[in-house]
């Protein structure tokens, strides 16, 4: 949001500021949320790089399409291990995934 739109909303006193300062996250929590988010991305790209369906992938690596998306929508249910498991089941260097971690460190630091 823009500076002057910022001044607007306040000067009619609404009140601006952050989601993490609205949920009262710590810096790790942050952290932890950026880094869930950045893996989805990098887990929707890569798919869509590869051209597959979120069902092609789901058979892929033995899961389900609904599963799928709820991957790449950063749902609370699932996990960074299957995050991590499913983008280097779909062929994804440490490398890749090491640049996957400092874009959300960039993002965290923000």
């Amino acid at each position: 949001m823009n500076r002057n739109t910022k001044r607007k909303l306040a000067a009619k006193g609404w009140k601006v500021g952050s989601v993490a300062g609205f949920l009262g996250l710590s810096k790790e929590d942050r952290a932890f949320v950026e880094l869930k988010i950045a893996l989805s991305l990098a887990l929707r790209r890569r798919r869509q790089e590869k051209e597959l369906t979120q069902a092609q992938l789901a058979k892929l690596v033995g899961s389900s399409q609904p599963r799928v998306a709820f991957m790449e929508s950063s749902e609370k249910s699932v996990s960074i291990d299957l995050l991590v498991h499913t983008l280097l089941a779909m062929g994804a260097s440490l490398n890749d995934l090491a640049d996957v971690i400092r874009s959300a460190g960039r993002r965290s630091a923000a």
